[in-house]
């Protein structure tokens, strides 16, 4: 698709339907490219060797990640381009490069709904109730702040041991009266489980913030994070909830995902949580917000390189075939 300024990302329009794959190389993704690149093993490698020179995009069996990130960027003003660099020096990592990037989604989506003031409306759609006032926090970078979040990074002291290194949720949104806290999903699964072995970990979840792990779930810590697999959305439930009650919030944790997956994640995850009136788990998908972009009265451009991103989006290949994003009709 063509960007706002002219610039190709590539898509379901620009890309094979299918590629071929061998033992030793894989071909480049763009139509019409006849360029062969060796083929990349293990861990995603940025290497000569696997660049397309045509397309100046490095290529593996299953995916492929722009040169400059910014390829993978839709909103690409002053303002935006220095926002987004800051941003990535307060993020623990970021793959924003990256065809199948749920960071450039996250980027993409949510900072056109905040330069045009939809944020609260859209929750408002999720949790019918006023949402006033919402402060958008990419990650874990304040703009209020111009650094990481001072909520989050007490959170992090008081239940992780490494809190540099602490829980980063995609996005949160505070509100006058609620706190969101957004873990977005585009090609991953929500099955992460604890993979250190160093008691500690547990101990300090379980036991910080004056035992608050005891207060919002009804699983024991073992259950969910090594035997249901919900480490992380254990975490952010932990934290998130934590954090609004020291500010006096209501809480909502949003899994967001693609329309045909996670179907079961908030039966699953509901089982293991205490909620209540002013603390929520909800699923909602990447195609609502759509839905919600097309449903809107705005008139631009922007708007309309939104939709045409959405219908145009990938996520790679598997077994060599193209797979489409979401669930969208042209």
């Amino acid at each position: 698709m063509r960007g706002p300024d002219g610039i190709y990302m590539f898509g379901l329009d620009e890309l094979k339907s299918a590629i071929k794959v061998t033992e030793t190389g894989v071909e480049c993704p763009v139509k019409g490219c006849l360029k062969k690149v060796l083929r990349q093993r293990e861990s995603f490698k940025r290497l000569e060797e696997f660049k397309c020179p045509n397309h100046r995009i490095y290529v593996s069996p299953s995916t492929f990640e722009y040169e400059d990130m910014f390829d993978n960027i839709l909103w690409r003003d002053k303002a935006d381009h220095e926002l987004l660099r800051r941003i990535i020096g307060t993020k623990r990592e970021s793959r924003i490069a990256r065809d199948n990037s749920e960071d450039a989604l996250v980027w993409n989506v949510f900072r056109f709904l905040e330069k045009n003031q939809l944020v609260a409306r859209f929750l408002e759609n999720l949790v019918n109730h006023h949402v006033e006032n919402p402060e958008v926090i990419y990650w874990s970078y304040s703009q209020s702040l111009d650094g990481v979040w001072s909520y989050l990074k007490t959170a992090r002291e008081e239940f992780e041991t490494i809190p540099k290194k602490g829980s980063e949720p995609d996005l949160i949104v505070k509100s006058d009266k609620t706190l969101f806290f957004i873990e977005a999903k585009l090609s991953a699964a929500n099955d992460t489980a604890l993979e250190t072995k160093n008691p500690k970990v547990q101990e300090k979840y379980e036991t910080g913030g004056n035992r608050w792990y005891q207060k919002v779930f009804n699983s024991d810590f073992k259950t969910i994070a090594l035997k249901n697999k919900k480490y992380e959305l254990l975490r952010f439930w932990l934290i998130g909830s934590w954090i609004a009650h020291q500010l006096g919030l209501g809480f909502c944790l949003i899994n967001l995902v693609p329309s045909e997956k996670e179907i079961d994640i908030a039966g699953t995850f509901k089982k293991h949580i205490d909620e209540s009136p002013s603390r929520t788990f909800l699923r909602s998908s990447w195609e609502e917000i759509y839905r919600f972009i097309k449903d809107s009265k705005l008139k631009t451009q922007d708007r309309s390189t939104l939709i045409e991103y959405f219908k145009n989006k990938t996520t790679g290949y598997k077994h060599g075939g193209l797979q489409k994003a979401f669930a969208i009709s042209n």
